[in-house]
């Protein structure tokens, strides 16, 4: 797994401004997605703090990557975004 890491991570640093554009639409695109499935389960208090975790963390790597933070700390952000995402997706749509 590390090396998988440090291999997405040298090619993340020597082509990020092209990684960049697909990040922001990968990571909204799963945010919009997650937030589809949240709703889709009501919308009461539970689902709020579900869909301000969702928010949060997609405005994180949005941020990180206009702000012209450095290349790894946009990868974190980006591989948290669609971890989280992906988990909240997949609970909301099976349960």
């Amino acid at each position: 797994m590390s090396t998988l890491y440090n291999n997405l991570k040298k090619d993340w640093e020597n082509h990020f401004m092209m990684y960049a554009a697909l990040a922001i639409i990968a990571s909204t695109c799963l945010g919009g997605f997650a937030v589809l499935s949240i709703f889709n389960n009501g919308s009461g208090i539970p689902q709020m703090i579900q869909i301000f975790l969702v928010v949060t963390i997609c405005n994180i790597v949005n941020a990180s990557i206009l702000t012209v933070q450095k290349p790894e700390r946009v990868l974190k952000a980006l591989i948290a975004s669609l971890i989280i995402c992906f988990l909240i997706t997949a609970i909301n749509l099976l349960f």
